[in-house]
């Protein structure tokens, strides 16, 4: 029970690096846009896809949080009582970045405008790093099981360093990506193009990354490495192939399963550190077995979850499908 538990927690995990995470990399481009006039397209597409989801892909960080919590109290209070830093900026940045993307629209004042743009393009940066810090030290064995870790060093080393960069130029290849996508359908080539040398140039920085991590790792985190080439070696090379795959499909410009593919890439890579850490939560000395909850909170954790694949999944999948198609609303000839 409790490693079901933990495969429905991993899911909610998976879930929201694929979907929030393209809405952290759109803020990513956002920042990287240039100033009023030379961002002004490639925000307004920006503006268009990321408005009818943002909120409803955080759903996914909550159904973690409950998870994590219930599931398995004692590395929950492990994590919060060591990593408490950047899970505070973490949670300031999803904050701001959510007020400053609705006051950005709003304001009609270009000074103000400018200032809630950066705050909320700086947020999407910042709290990805976060999140990518956390699981660094969380997957290096850095937070103790008792808690109260170093509240500097746990998330301050070259693993979290490593997590932080990836989460983030993984947020930015989705997006881009997505992106890509969304300018297409729409019938824009210049937009097309704009955002698919960025879907390139954050898949190779990705891929480079990547591989300077192998020996980072291996230095700073030789457990979590052994286990990362031998049992989660399949998932850590089909996230290898769907990056190449997909960087293939975007140099080539055909964009038909291209979001499929960049999406599977980063999946897969979150699976990959999930399944070599198992049976450990934290790092190498906190197993699933040991800090789960009893097995009558477990059986309700699982029930919550599968109501939720009844009652949350289908307006999810509604939500995106009407979300998909907004150019033909913005289109005049088509009013």
């Amino acid at each position: 029970m409790a490693g079901l538990v933990a495969v429905l927690l991993f899911v909610g995990v998976v879930s929201y690096a694929v979907l929030g995470g393209a809405d952290f990399g759109a803020g990513f481009w956002d920042l990287a846009a240039g100033g009023t006039q030379r961002g002004k397209a490639p925000r307004a597409l920006i503006d268009s896809c990321v408005a009818p989801v943002w909120e409803a892909n955080h759903i996914w960080l909550i159904y973690s949080i409950v998870m994590l919590w219930s599931g398995f109290p004692t590395a929950f209070a492990a994590i919060t009582t060591t990593l408490y830093l950047p899970l505070m900026v973490a949670a300031l940045g999803i904050v701001l970045r959510g007020a400053g993307f609705a006051f950005r629209k709003e304001t009609m004042v270009t000074p103000e405008r400018r200032f809630y743009g950066v705050v909320f393009a700086a947020s999407s940066v910042l709290t990805p790093y976060c999140f990518g810090a956390i699981a660094g030290a969380v997957a290096s064995g850095r937070v103790p099981s008792g808690g109260y870790g170093d509240p500097v060093r746990s998330w301050v080393n070259p693993a979290s360093a490593l997590g932080g960069v990836l989460a983030v130029l993984a947020c930015a290849f989705l997006a881009a990506t997505y992106l890509t996508v969304a300018a297409s359908r729409a019938g824009d080539e210049k937009l097309t193009g704009y955002f698919r040398r960025r879907a390139l140039a954050a898949g190779g920085a990705s891929g480079a990354v990547s591989l300077v991590g192998i020996a980072i790792l291996r230095a700073d985190a030789p457990r979590l490495f052994t286990d990362l080439t031998h049992v989660g070696l399949p998932l850590v090379t089909a996230a290898g192939l769907g990056g190449v795959a997909s960087i293939g499909m975007l140099m080539r410009q055909r964009f038909v399963g291209v979001r499929e593919t960049a999406a599977a890439a980063v999946a897969a890579v979150v699976a990959g550190w999930g399944v070599s850490q198992y049976p450990n939560l934290l790092g190498t000395h906190l197993t699933v077995g040991e800090a789960a909850a009893p097995r009558a909170t477990l059986a309700i954790l699982v029930a919550v979850a599968c109501a939720a694949v009844v009652l949350v999944l289908p307006p999810l999948l509604a939500l995106f499908r009407l979300a998909a198609v907004p150019s033909a609303v913005d289109d005049p000839q088509q009013r």
